[in-house]
């Protein structure tokens, strides 16, 4: 987020310096999957979501192709949509409900039986009870699209300082006047604090930013390249597995919350692959690529915080939990739009932290 925001200020005119805990995206971004899943992802009571995870959606191909025009190079943008599958009676219940929410939604799906599904997928479980195909539903490879974004960003002229964690916020006159990294303080005109699962370690603010990890279990099987097992991004009802052009098989994720426990476990490690062979059986000749641990960011509502923070030139854009890489150019936009004119779109308004503070005082 912070790279993405940036490079749209530094076009703007500005100067941007950026400042990275560790190495540039590589935290939740890295960990990723890179699903573009506005609509098979929605759910009962997110609305508000739904509509901003649709207009980010449809921001991503210019926003693929600015960034590749800026320099930043391929980011692995797929348009083949998504499958969801039913493996039993039962889930093929839950799938004709999720079905028939998404729709009264506007939601563009087609509902498949097992055979036209496996047709789409060959590899799919022969005994497939049914499927849903979302048209719309992509993938971006998250690791190129982190390199291409630090690239962009850098090739624009922006400042990238990495290994360097923000301890504070510099507040002056209920107003924020820079950070504080590395015991030393960077003046500024605007803050934008998106670190994400760390943003709540972040000192100096009136208020407790409620950003919490959400620990991620994930995985990549090896696939050939040249007859690949899968083309299609596939839900199954215990595990998403996403096929990228290199080859390699991403299969994810847990849900957690352990706090920022790095460790990889037996049973996460056995969902995830029990829940992926189900659907697809052919996995358990595929070598294992690499396994690995992200930290979602997760407000109280699993929802982003975004824009206005209450505090005069601070801005907020963390809080995206497991819609990052899809919320990553609406999040840009707006964000960076906020920053130059203070302006709030409409499309984020619902997602001011300010959401928080009626609810606690709700809660009293």
């Amino acid at each position: 987020m912070g790279l993405a925001i940036g490079w749209r200020l530094v076009v703007a005119g500005c100067a941007v310096t950026v400042f990275e805990r560790d190495k540039a995206g590589n935290g939740a971004s890295w960990a990723a999957a890179g699903m573009l899943a506005a609509g098979v992802e929605c759910e009962p009571g997110e609305l508000d979501l739904l509509a901003l995870n649709r207009r980010s959606q449809e921001l991503w191909p210019g926003f693929a192709a600015a960034l590749e025009q800026a320099g930043g190079g391929p980011v692995g943008l797929r348009q083949e949509g998504t499958l969801v599958v039913a493996l039993t009676r039962d889930d093929a219940a839950q799938l004709r409900f999720n079905y028939d929410f998404q729709r009264q939604h506007g939601i563009a799906l087609e509902w498949l039986g097992g055979a036209a599904a496996r047709q789409r997928e060959p590899h799919l479980h022969p005994n497939l009870a049914a499927a849903v195909f979302s048209p719309a539903d992509h993938q971006v490879d998250n690791r190129l699209l982190v390199r291409a974004l630090e690239r962009a960003f850098i090739a624009a002229g922006g400042t990238l300082r990495e290994h360097a964690p923000v301890t504070a916020i510099d507040i002056v006159g209920g107003r924020a006047t820079g950070v504080v990294s590395g015991g030393e303080r960077y003046a500024a005109d605007a803050v934008v604090l998106a670190a994400g699962a760390w943003s709540g370690q972040v000192g100096g603010l009136p208020f407790p930013l409620p950003v919490r990890p959400v620990k991620g279990q994930m995985l990549a099987l090896r696939m050939d390249k040249a007859a690949p097992l899968l083309r299609h991004v596939v839900w199954a009802p215990k595990a998403y597995l996403v096929p990228r052009d290199d080859g390699r098989l991403i299969v994810g994720a847990t849900t957690e919350e352990r706090g920022f426990d790095p460790n990889l476990t037996a049973g996460g490690v056995l969902a995830l692959l029990e829940g992926a062979w189900r659907a697809l059986p052919g996995i358990e000749e595929l070598p294992i690529d690499e396994m690995w641990v992200g930290f979602r960011p997760g407000s109280r509502d699993d929802a982003p915080m975004l824009g206005p923070s209450g505090v005069d030139g601070l801005a907020l854009a963390t809080g995206h939990h497991r819609n990052g890489i899809l919320l990553t150019p609406v999040t840009a936009e707006t964000v960076a739009n906020y920053v130059l004119t203070g302006a709030v779109d409409a499309v984020i308004r619902p997602f001011a932290a300010e959401r928080f503070a009626a609810r606690a005082k709700v809660e009293a």
